[in-house]
């Protein structure tokens, strides 16, 4: 820790005037440990002498104690009455902080409050969407293949590495979307960003100006409005139907849009399945309009019914689309790894952004996956998932069925690990209590509002179903039946 010492006295006394008033300002609070005296004396240049005799004085003052075996600590105590903790506390805090000018991104971000969704990690039955079935990953080929890559661990991989990411993840990933999603690429053109949402973040620095139009969904995913909305841009929303985005109810080519924002494989949230026939349309709308499409494929390892069509950027002629993905959903959350297939031309500004933000993603994980991915794990894995998902979903849309019956609707049921339940005779204004009645249940569910600019008039829940196995599902869909059966008070 750093002591100052440029007053007047001995050392002796500049070192213990120095931890006094960190003590008394609430730099060092009750309770904290110090540093020992030779790492304070190593730390301040001073002899350990100077330090221990520094120590004994606070020590006899009675502002600390030391605990054997432990090392010493600021007093839970303190002399002074009137420097009690919480005496500190508001003395530390009373000085106004001075108003710090922010930029217009900053004053976006201070404005509107940009926060992650309360997860309910505390429910019992939690159906909090997004979340893949994480007891089913393969732990032990995990560490396996992590361990080898820690003991063969070289110069090169302790060094700074590529922005773009390492060159044997993005041949892995450039090859598997080839196959399962049809995505045209060479490994040149992956990037590998800390999850989708970074591709986001650096795709909208890249190309959105303060006022620029950009269009998403209506319904839509809130990472995505809240980036768009940090950089300044000018929202339009353009509503979804059952086969996503209809490219008809987009703006005119001429109207000067910058970007459009898409989940066609998995409409975020409502769930609908962009058709061949729309996507030609909206890469035609693209062209002429001279816009670009972020092609946000969520989840879409995850389809039940129908044959998978191929991804946007897979069917795109004139370099329109920026394709970005994620393995959150299919491996865990805390990987926090993804990908960007960026068009040639924006290749060498998004990974000079990505070199900006973060230098690279952690090698040694990227090292891991590529293995995961080159030995076929990943898509073992993945056929499993789908299996168990597919279960799952099976076991919930029977038990909203036995719940509700026709007295609700479902959508996006066919692909995903999510569906979106609407109560037809429910109005919107009762989600908020539902939800909370529900989590007095030990019941954990979303309401789908948050993801509207227009909210919906009835009630609809954002409801997962990966992490939940089938008897938990059915359970904690007949309490939330319990908790929408009740009459409004």
């Amino acid at each position: 820790m750093l002591v100052r010492l440029d007053g007047p006295g001995t050392l002796v006394e500049q070192v213990y005037a120095g931890l006094r008033a960190a003590i008394l300002d609430g730099t060092l609070p009750p309770g904290s440990r110090l540093p020992s005296t030779r790492a304070l004396a190593e730390e301040s240049g001073v002899s350990r002498t100077t330090t221990q005799a520094a120590f004994d004085q606070l020590t006899a003052e009675g502002y600390l104690e030391a605990r054997a075996g432990s090392g010493t600590y600021v007093a839970a105590e303190l002399p002074d009455g009137s420097m009690s903790a919480s005496g500190i506390r508001a003395a530390s805090s009373a000085p106004s902080a001075p108003s710090i000018r922010l930029s217009a991104y900053g004053r976006c971000l201070a404005d509107r409050r940009f926060e992650a969704p309360n997860p309910n990690h505390a429910v019992r039955y939690n159906f909090r969407y997004g979340l893949p079935p994480v007891e089913a990953f393969p732990y032990d080929i995990w560490r396996r293949l992590l361990n080898r890559q820690i003991q063969d661990v070289s110069l090169r991989s302790l060094r700074y590495g590529p922005a773009e990411g390492s060159p044997a993840l993005r041949e892995a990933i450039a090859a598997y979307l080839a196959r399962s999603r049809g995505v045209a690429c060479s490994a040149e053109q992956v990037v590998v960003i800390n999850g989708s949402q970074q591709g986001l973040d650096l795709t909208a620095r890249l190309l959105v100006e303060p006022g620029d139009a950009v269009v998403i969904e209506e319904p839509h995913y809130q990472g995505a409005r809240n980036v768009f909305l940090a950089s300044g841009a000018r929202i339009v929303s353009c509503p979804v139907d059952a086969d996503g985005l209809d490219p008809a109810l987009l703006p005119d080519p001429g109207a000067g849009v910058r970007l459009v924002y898409v989940t066609p494989s998995h409409q975020f949230p409502a769930g609908g399945v962009m058709p061949i026939a729309r996507r030609l349309a909206l890469l035609d709308w693209a062209e002429r309009a001279g816009a670009v499409v972020i092609e946000d494929d969520y989840d879409s390892e995850y389809r039940y019914d129908g044959r998978p069509i191929p991804a946007l950027q897979g069917l795109d002629r004139g370099g329109r689309v920026v394709y970005t993905g994620t393995f959150s959903k299919v491996l865990f959350p805390s990987l926090r790894i993804g990908y960007a297939v960026l068009p040639e031309s924006l290749l060498g500004p998004f990974a000079s952004a990505k070199w900006l933000a973060d230098r690279h993603t952690p090698t040694i994980e990227q090292e891991t996956l590529a293995a995961f991915i080159d030995e076929g794990h990943f898509e073992r894995h993945l056929r499993r998932s789908r299996a168990a998902n597919s279960s799952r979903r099976a076991a919930l849309l029977a038990a909203l069925d036995d719940e509700f019956g026709g007295t609700i609707e479902i959508t996006g049921s066919n692909a995903g690990i999510h569906v979106v339940v609407w109560f037809r005779d429910v109005p919107a204004d009762r989600t908020d209590a539902i939800v909370a009645g529900a989590k007095a249940q030990g019941v954990g569910v979303y309401s789908v509002a948050p993801y509207y600019l227009t909210p919906p008039e009835t009630a609809g829940l954002l409801i997962g179903y990966a992490s939940l196995n089938e008897r938990e599902i059915r359970e904690g869909i007949a309490l939330l039946a319990s908790v929408v059966d009740q009459k409004p008070v």
